[in-house]
């Protein structure tokens, strides 16, 4: 629902950027410029080629899925014959059918791509359908008579901890004397809290084409964020060698880790068809099917216990964070230990025990999500800090300037790395002042001293972001560069480009190598044959670790054409320079496209491949320490609300977000970035909330008629985002910092401003009794608690 809360419009100032983006012209260095994203004008055209545009060889068939009914049990009777017998239907394929392995589990084998014996959520794949077109395929999938013998099901995190049930190994965090912090701590708040999961929604859905080749070979089209697990996920389910498998994508209509893991059984499925009957299968899903078969953000069940001075200054923490982890354990182990390691988020907390345990639940298997575990880490403290401020009567921001970290002392977090680089409180201290913080808050309670029903909250929150991926071997990546002899470049590397602006950074980055512009740089798409053993875009690792690679590439072929006009020109190759599209040697400057030519007749091999590895990074599960992160990002948002306390209806009125690039390769994407992943984040604690029915296990919010992703109307008419002047002080790709992730967590300041300004119903000091996502039913009940509670 669209919120509707009759408030008179104070400001009609539209989103800010930078106060002087450098715009790039022909011949201009290409990194540090904003240019437009590479398919922006293919994008608003149409022309943009996704998975399902590609055009069809001929003897096309399609497939469609068979969908479990039931939560939780075991198969007795499968009766497909109706299916068999429908208009258009040429094979019907199960489990017995899969000619290899059938399972497409990421980490552990738990995964069937179809479910054989055992069903274990509403919307499990368990038989396909292949038929002439798309609609006989549906119909006939719908066909299957299936007889069950059920089993009790489980549907929140909180049963599977009463109930002890896991997919994967509890993790554990202990530092300090927790037990005697939280002892003799003066102030001690001890409570339950929940955060709901969230759906991708990415616009393009999960599709997979795949096309036999010659000698038990493959081509799979796939709409995905990790060409190379799938590359292992088919062959495994085909029962083949990796190299026989080639998997190939251009981009992504959006996937916000909702393609990394879950784009396997569209994978496997389409590929075992189209091997068993040597034809070309498309299995493209609709959105209904699409959002009960696949996985979400995982839900959080806090139990808390924190200990904190009369100051408001951080004694101890004991936290216990159970997942929804839903059937399975997909990443669940990886997005525990990224909450495990940023539940402290920009704080210093000298005392923790923190337990993670992830639920095993009859829904969807939870998967990776914009942020993996980070953004549900930083909410409980975040919200533990303004329910503490409440509590001693202060101001949220003097409590977190309390607690931040230092920078030559309190600056190690309990997993044990030094929180270097630290820019924390100059950046919040830009930050309150930029968004007139101070003002602005006596202001809100003086409307809310006025105003009986329309309550004002202001929240600012902050974010401390680990950049790397969790497994360190994940922290690798390479590319290929080829200088053609017109002085062109293509370019290809491992990450997948779905919107965020990843091959626009990347072609900048080796334009700017060569001294030549952007328009000279093309990107191809990701396959698979071209660099192999790619890590998934996700972490916010893309530009990092391709940009890297892509650069070790370029310079590789910088320094053969220096060393070619040495030689020819004379001089020394480490003078030669590059830039404006021209090479400049011993006082001589030709055109670019000129020496690439010379270099030709003269055998200089003109292609180069790169690799980077992330230095530095280690991690032990066992003890939950380590140095698991390069570096942090950092930033902090202020965001104004208003709520109508008889409905629950509610506006954001205006959002500050000051946010660190480090030395933005291009501020414009970087922006838009931080935008989006603000916006993302306040859907998330505010209008997304995924329901089950209690009486059966189904997913009900499985349309876009009953799940409410945030529209342009809720963005704040005031929305300020700026980039913090810095440079990253690690040997980043042009000393940039990874912009994906980190800026969703700023959505929090949204979630915490709602509950201000519920708290301004009693005496300020009384929290609400208010979960995430804050729905207008959600913010009536707290209100209501809150009222009663100061009737009392």
């Amino acid at each position: 629902m669209n919120m509707r809360v009759n408030i008179p419009v104070e400001l009609d100032r539209l989103a800010v950027s930078n106060d002087s983006i450098p715009h790039p012209v022909v011949g201009e260095p290409a990194a540090g410029a904003s240019s437009p994203h590479e398919s922006a004008l293919l994008h608003v055209s149409g022309e943009a080629v996704y998975t399902d545009d590609i055009p069809e060889l001929r003897n096309t068939v399609y497939a469609a899925l068979g969908l479990s009914e039931k939560p939780h049990a075991r198969i007795t009777a499968m009766d497909l014959d109706a299916v068999r017998q429908a208009p258009g239907v040429l094979a019907v394929y199960t489990a017995q059918d899969i000619p290899g392995v059938n399972d497409c589990g990421p980490v552990i084998a738990d995964e069937p791509i179809l479910a054989d014996v055992l069903v274990q959520y509403v919307g499990q794949p368990m038989f396909v359908v292949v038929a002439k077109t798309v609609e006989q395929a549906r119909r006939a999938a719908r066909l299957g008579k299936i007889s069950y013998a059920e089993l009790p099901f489980i549907l929140t995190p909180k049963q599977a901890k009463d109930a002890g049930l896991g997919t994967t190994d509890e993790l554990r965090l202990i530092q300090g004397d927790v037990q005697a912090a939280l002892d003799h701590a003066p102030v001690r708040l001890t409570g339950e809290f929940s955060c709901g999961g969230q759906e991708q929604f990415y616009l393009e859905g999960q599709i997979s084409y795949a096309i036999p080749r010659e000698k038990d070979g493959m081509l799979v089209l796939c709409s995905t964020q990790h060409p190379t697990e799938m590359q292992h996920a088919v062959s495994h389910a085909l029962g083949w060698a990796r190299h026989q498998v080639e998997i190939e994508c251009r981009r992504l209509g959006g996937g916000f880790g909702g393609k990394e893991s879950q784009s396997a059984v569209f994978a496997c499925v389409a590929s075992v068809c189209a091997h068993l009957l040597q034809r070309p299968v498309k299995l493209r899903i609709d959105r209904d099917d699409d959002m009960t078969i696949t996985g979400k953000r995982h839900g959080f069940y806090y139990e808390y216990d924190v200990g904190f001075d009369q100051d408001g200054r951080i004694l101890g923490v004991k936290l216990d964070m159970t997942l929804h982890s839903g059937f399975s354990a997909d990443l669940s182990e990886a997005v525990a230990s990224r909450a495990l390691a940023h539940f402290d988020n920009a704080y210093y907390i000298p005392a923790a025990d923190i337990h993670t345990m992830c639920g095993k639940l009859n829904t969807q298997s939870a998967t990776a999500f914009r942020g993996f575990g980070a953004p549900q880490g930083a909410l409980v403290t975040e919200m533990l800090l303004d329910r503490v401020a409440r509590a001693l009567g202060k101001d949220p921001l003097d409590i977190r300037y309390l607690n931040l970290y230092g920078t030559d002392t309190r600056n190690t977090t309990p997993y044990g790395e030094v929180v270097a680089g630290n820019i924390l409180h100059p950046l919040i201290s830009e930050l309150e002042a930029s968004s007139d913080y101070r003002a602005r808050r006596q202001a809100v309670k003086d409307f809310n001293a006025h105003s009986p029903i329309l309550k004002k909250g202001l929240s600012i929150s902050a974010v401390k972001f680990g950049i790397s991926f969790n497994v360190p071997a994940f922290n690798q990546a390479g590319a290929l560069v080829h200088i053609y002899r017109d002085g062109s470049v293509l370019l290809n590397h491992g990450g997948i480009e779905m919107g965020q602006g990843l091959n626009t950074k990347v072609a900048q980055i080796v334009a700017n190598t060569l001294g030549l512009d952007l328009e000279c740089v093309r990107v191809t798409a990701t396959d698979t044959y071209k660099v192999v053993n790619t890590s998934a875009t996700a972490a916010s690792t893309g530009s990092d670790l391709n940009g890297k690679a892509a650069e070790d590439a370029a310079l590789t072929l910088r320094a053969r054409l220096a060393d070619f006009a040495a030689r020819k020109y004379g001089g020394k190759a480490d003078d030669v320079t590059f830039a404006w599209r021209q090479v400049s040697v011993n006082g001589k400057t030709l055109p670019f496209a000129q020496l690439v030519e010379e270099a030709y007749w003269d055998r200089v091999q003109l292609w180069s491949d790169g690799f980077y590895k992330t230095p530095e990074i280690s991690w032990d599960k066992a003890t939950s320490r380590g140095n698991p992160f390069f570096y942090y990002a950092f930033g902090a948002a202020v965001s104004e609300v208003v709520v109508d306390t008889l409905t629950g209806e509610w506006r954001l009125l205006r959002a500050d977000i000051l946010h660190d690039a480090g030395a933005s390769i291009n501020p414009a994407i970087d922006i838009g970035q931080i935008e989006g992943g603000y916006i993302q984040g306040m859907g998330w604690l505010t209008t997304e909330e995924l329901v089950w029915r209690e009486s059966d296990g189904r997913l009900t919010t499985h349309a876009p008629s009953t799940y409410k992703i945030p529209a342009i109307s809720d963005c704040p008419r005031d929305f300020r985002v700026q980039l913090f002047k810095t440079r990253n002080h690690v040997d980043s790709v042009h000393h940039s910092k990874a912009v994906g992730e980190p800026p969703l967590v700023h959505g929090v300041s949204a979630f915490n401003a709602i509950a201000d300004a519920l708290a301004s119903l009693g005496d300020g000091k009384q929290s609400p009794d208010l979960d995430a996502p804050a729905t207008p039913e959600a913010i009536l009940k707290a209100a209501e608690g809150l009222r009663r509670h100061s009737l009392v």
